[in-house]
Order: C-alpha cells, then sequence, then structure tokens
C-alpha cells in the first residue's frame, strides 16, 4: 500500500513540476519577446512629455480604512501626478483611528452637499469633504463595508469615464497615470489596465516624492520584492499579450467605468475583490463574445508597503489564496467554455490547478516522500533528486525575472542592492516558499470548510514615509 502510494506520489508530483515548468517556461519567453517589442519607446522616456488633449479624464479612488500613519503622503504623492485632468476620491470606509482627522487637517477639508447617484448599492455615505487647497480632491465618509463597498462608492461619486483603483498605502511615480492609460488611448477594446507594483520598504518618500530607492533591512521585506519581481515581470508580463491575465493588483488598476457598473461593480463577498473583477470581466466578455482587452503595462509603477511582521503576512497570504478561490469558484464556467479563448482553456486552469490546489500537491508531497524516505520505500538519493527539482524548478525562474529586471528596468542600480536580491532570492526559494506554501494551504482549506473571510488588521511601520 505505501508503495504505491509512493509511486503515484512521484507520478504527480513529475507532472506538476513538469508542467509548472512547462507554463512557466512559454509565459518567460513571452515576456522576453514583449520586452523586446516596448523596449525602444523606452529611449524617447527621457524626453518632455508633451499632453495629447486626447487623455481622457481620470478619477483616483483611494478607499482607506485606519490608514492615518500612511494617508497624507499617499494623497500628495497622487497629487503631484504628471496628467491634465484627474481627481481623487479618497474613501473613509468607517475608520476606527484618526484617518479623516488626519485628511481634514491636511488638506482643509469643509463638508460639500453635492448630488450623489447611487449606481452601485453600497453601505450609507455620511459626508461628502471638499477640499478648499486642491480643488480636484474629495473625501467620501462612509459607514465600514469594506473595501469592495468602498470602491464602489468611488464608482458611483466618481465623474470621469475612467478610474484608477489604488490603495491608500501606495505611492504612485509621477509619471504612472500617463503610462497606464496608453493602452486605451491604442485600442477602444480595452477595458482594463494594470501596472507594475514594487515594495516601498527600504525608500524614501517625502511628502508624496519618491526620493531615493532601496533596500528594506527586512528579510521577509526582501523575499517579497523577489516575489513581486518574480510575479510582475514574466507572470503579467507572459500572461497580458495572449489576453489571459487574470488579476489587475488592487493597489493599482485602471478600468473603464462603464464596464465595471455593467457587470455589477465589486463583489463584497469575497477577500479577493480585485482578482474577482477581472476574471468577471473575462467570463462576460467571453460568454456574451464581445471584443475587450485586458492589459499589462511595465511602465507605470505603484510603490506599496509590505508587511515586515509574519502575522501581518500571514493574514495577507491566507487572505490572497482563499481571495484565489472564491474569485474562481464564482467564475467557473469560464473554464473550457466554448467561447473562453486561452483565458478559459489554459489560465482559468492553470490558475486553479498550480496556483489553488499547489499548495496541497507540494506540501503533501513532500510530506509523504520524506515519510517514505524515512521509512525506506525510496532512496536518499531519489529524494534528493525530488528537492532538487522543487527548488531548482523555483530558483530558475527567480533568477530569470532578475535578470529580466537588470536588462529592462534597472530600478535598482547599485551592485550591492543586486547582490543582495540575489541572496535573498536563494532564501525566499528555500524556507520562505515553503512557509509561504503553509499559508497558502490555511487559505484554501479556509475556503473549503467556508469559514468567513476577513481582511485583518495591517500592521504599517509608515518608516519609508517622510512628511516633512
Amino acid at each position: 500500500m505505501l508503495q504505491d502510494i509512493v509511486y503515484a506520489t512521484q507520478w504527480l508530483f513529475l507532472l506538476y513540476f513538469s508542467g509548472l515548468s512547462l507554463v512557466y517556461t512559454g509565459l518567460n519567453l513571452i515576456a522576453l519577446y514583449a520586452v523586446a517589442r516596448t523596449s525602444a519607446s523606452r529611449s524617447l522616456d527621457a524626453l518632455p512629455r508633451l499632453y495629447s488633449g486626447l487623455e481622457p479624464p481620470i478619477s483616483l479612488l483611494v478607499p482607506a480604512y485606519n490608514e492615518a500613519s500612511t494617508i497624507a503622503g499617499s494623497v500628495r504623492s497622487m497629487l503631484q501626478l504628471a496628467y491634465p485632468e484627474f481627481e481623487i476620491v479618497v474613501i473613509n470606509d468607517g475608520s476606527r483611528d484618526d484617518t479623516l482627522k488626519v485628511l481634514k487637517q491636511e488638506f482643509s477639508l469643509q463638508v460639500f452637499p453635492e448630488a450623489y447617484r447611487v449606481r452601485l448599492k453600497t453601505q450609507p455615505v455620511r459626508a461628502i469633504y471638499h477640499s478648499t487647497l486642491y480643488p480636484n480632491l474629495r473625501v467620501i465618509d462612509k459607514e465600514n463595508g469594506g473595501k469592495a463597498d468602498s470602491l464602489n462608492a468611488g464608482i458611483n461619486a466618481s465623474r470621469y469615464p475612467l478610474f484608477c483603483a489604488v490603495d491608500a498605502d501606495s505611492i504612485l511615480q509621477r509619471d504612472s497615470l500617463q503610462r497606464v492609460v496608453r493602452p486605451f488611448l491604442a485600442d477602444p477594446r480595452v477595458i482594463a489596465a494594470g501596472g507594475t507594483v514594487r515594495i516601498a520598504n527600504g525608500c524614501t518618500v517625502a511628502r508624496g516624492f519618491l526620493k531615493d530607492i532601496g533596500l528594506p533591512s527586512s528579510p521577509l521585506a526582501l523575499f517579497q520584492i523577489v516575489e513581486y519581481l518574480r510575479a510582475f515581470l514574466f507572470g503579467r508580463m507572459g500572461w497580458s499579450p495572449i489576453n489571459a491575465m487574470l488579476i489587475i493588483s488592487g493597489a493599482f488598476g485602471l478600468f473603464r467605468k462603464e464596464a465595471v457598473i455593467a457587470a455589477g461593480g465589486y463583489r463584497t463577498d469575497t477577500v479577493g475583490e480585485d482578482m474577482e473583477l477581472v476574471v468577471r470581466l473575462h467570463r462576460l466578455y467571453r460568454q456574451n463574445k464581445k471584443p475587450y482587452r485586458v492589459v499589462f503595462v511595465t511602465d507605470p509603477i505603484c510603490w506599496t508597503e509590505a508587511p515586515e511582521d509574519l502575522r501581518t503576512l500571514k493574514n495577507q497570504r491566507v487572505r490572497w489564496q482563499r481571495g484565489l478561490m472564491e474569485s474562481l469558484w464564482f467564475n467557473r464556467s469560464l473554464m473550457f467554455h466554448r467561447n473562453g479563448g486561452l483565458v478559459g482553456w489554459l489560465a482559468f486552469p492553470f490558475a486553479l490547478f498550480f496556483e489553488g490546489l499547489g499548495p496541497l500537491i507540494e506540501l503533501g508531497g513532500f510530506l509523504i516522500l520524506t515519510l517514505a524516505t524515512l521509512t525506506g520505500a525510496i532512496s536518499w538519493p531519489a529524494f534528493g533528486v525530488f528537492l532538487l527539482l522543487a527548488v531548482g524548478v523555483g530558483l530558475l525562474l527567480t533568477s530569470s525575472a532578475l535578470l529580466l529586471e537588470e536588462i529592462t528596468f534597472h530600478v535598482y542600480p547599485r551592485p550591492a542592492q543586486v547582490a543582495r536580491l540575489y541572496l535573498a532570492m536563494l532564501g525566499e526559494n528555500v524556507g520562505f516558499r515553503q512557509l509561504n506554501s503553509w499559508w497558502r494551504l490555511l487559505g484554501l482549506w479556509r475556503w473549503l470548510i467556508g469559514t468567513k473571510g476577513h481582511w485583518g488588521e495591517m500592521q504599517r511601520s509608515a518608516r519609508w514615509q517622510n512628511n516633512q
């Protein structure tokens, strides 16, 4: 019996890592091709920017819950964005700290009676504030309903045809809107576009301006930098050209407002509202045979704070895994749909079997093979080969992402920074990745048993912000 289980586990492991390697290799090649196509335009980035007059106005939606330590700096960073016409709508989601007080003091807010059109149902709005210093800044104070509910309230209050969802602890580079809107100008079929999200821990931000790019001292934050590079540089860059990208980060995404409203807005019964919305848009447009594009743009950068303590990081990863499974379950009819295209026949099954069920296969396989080795059912050399395969695939993919980063963007210019990232790559693949798989397995289990999901408290240091 044990031999049969070990034999089946060996084949499952082999098929799992072979399939994972095959898909990631394909994504890597597509990403390299995409980088080659966009590299030529990057040589023009140093030239002065002129507005064409065709840029559509954008509403920046900033949901905020207990963000007193970072909200002022984040709003300042948005106020200095280089874009012809935009508004900032901060949604205070019943914060229990001084978030609203900080906003009132920093931006001189006054209650302003205005028409509020309810196109998406939300928790009651208490008041709408206008800044007397900045005409394009408004704050909605509402009862607590969660991030999705806040974004729906922001959509109701927004005035412009495009809205950009931005986390309250994030900093946008000055040209981010200029860059992320380009797909909408180039192709009228585009309904959503996402930019690159990078870790701000270790950087220096002064009054909303990114002054210096650095690396954090926290090993946990370093590991997450490596993760983000891998996820964005060849993960989303690989899925985007074939119109099969299933997620746009909730920290930075631009959407066509009417498309989102027609789809029903953000779902409030999931902790993965950002991914669920994108998967739902894919499903609705595919099933109705409507032309559309969901695009990833490498150049726009949003800097956000990563957790530096295990408890907060664990809550985040459990939430992400649960949100992934909820997003796939709610839109399961997309998988293998006759009109599903590559998103329904490749990206969706990959997300389900390799990302959704991946923690169960990886940790379950490690456990069974370890027990089999200790009992003599398989040899130590064979066990070593499996370990080498599991760790080697991760190291290969991560090193490819770091190499791609250095060739194309070179965000971390100092050699010492690059060396630290390569050292972090080793720790991220041996230790952190396995711990992360355990957290993801917890998220999968909680989704399976129907435990109610929640966001939890995010412990923020805000050491990277200097408001002086």
